[in-house]
């Protein structure tokens, strides 16, 4: 009894699996990349319309750039929903600590997948600080200030103490994170990432988060969010611009992602004894 050879062109089940895989982290890194280029366009942009000389907002103040970042992610997270929106690695390695099964459309938990999303969300990051650069250019060129220049690009602390630096950004992360865990997956019915708690409330956490505990350092809470837009402001022709602070620049990496993973393991503790 002879054995038909598959047709030309045709694809077995585990190779259309594979395939509808690779659509689909080929779809969540678009997501990613166009949602967190959204957040950092926006984000940063409150920052450069209240910090740079000759702005309509100049003067605007912390509360104004605390708004600003919420509806910021707000944005982000409505441009990014089809990858669950994590739009910041200490998200993406909080549900990995927090032990979910997959990401966004179905896309399993792996180093690869970790690594797109990530790669994705520097990608964002870095093209959205470019993009408000644009936006202010002649602003600029105009502030006599580096020090106001690198602040629209990235965060710096009110008083440098790299530990107690470090102490506030997990802090501020662990919050976010543990929220979010909190209010997604199982618990609630809907997809982890920042999609899973919603555009608005995601937003008014931001916004709680950076005006109860963004004042010592700028609530970077968001590896992302600082590292990608602190390389386009080291290569970006800024007219005097200055150093980029690489002496402060592991701060808002290492903090957001030590926060983001504590709070993936706590909530596998907490939550199941706060369940309803």
């Amino acid at each position: 009894m002879s054995v038909r050879s598959p047709q030309r062109g045709s694809c077995s089940i585990p190779c259309l699996t594979r395939k509808v895989l690779v659509e689909n982290i080929g779809a969540v890194f678009v997501s990613e990349v166009v949602g967190t280029a959204m957040l950092v366009l926006l984000g940063t942009g409150v920052v450069a319309n209240v910090a740079l000389a000759k702005n309509k907002g100049l003067g605007g103040g912390f509360l104004m750039v605390t708004i600003g970042w919420g509806f910021a992610v707000f944005a982000g997270v409505i441009v990014a929903y089809r990858s669950g929106a994590h739009l910041n690695p200490a998200v993406t390695l909080g549900l990995v600590a927090n032990n979910a099964e997959s990401f966004g459309m179905g896309v399993p938990i792996n180093p690869i997948s970790v690594l797109v999303y990530i790669g994705a969300q520097m990608l964002g990051a870095f093209l959205g600080a470019i993009a408000c650069w644009l936006a202010y250019k002649q602003h600029f060129d105009t502030e006599p200030d580096p020090a106001n220049k690198l602040g629209v690009f990235s965060t710096g602390p009110a008083i440098r103490s790299y530990g107690w630096n470090l102490v506030t950004e997990i802090i501020g992360t662990f919050v976010l994170v543990f929220v979010v865990i909190a209010f997604g997956g199982d618990r609630q019915g809907v997809s982890g990432g920042l999609a899973g708690l919603g555009a608005l409330p995601v937003a008014i956490l931001v916004i709680a988060i950076g005006a109860s505990l963004g004042g010592p350092t700028g609530y970077a809470i968001n590896p992302a969010r600082d590292l990608g837009p602190r390389i386009a402001h080291f290569i970006l022709p800024i007219k005097g611009k200055g150093g980029s602070d690489w002496a402060y620049s592991w701060v808002p990496v290492v903090g957001p992602i030590i926060g983001g993973l504590l709070a993936g393991w706590a909530a596998l503790i907490l939550l199941p004894l706060l369940a309803i």
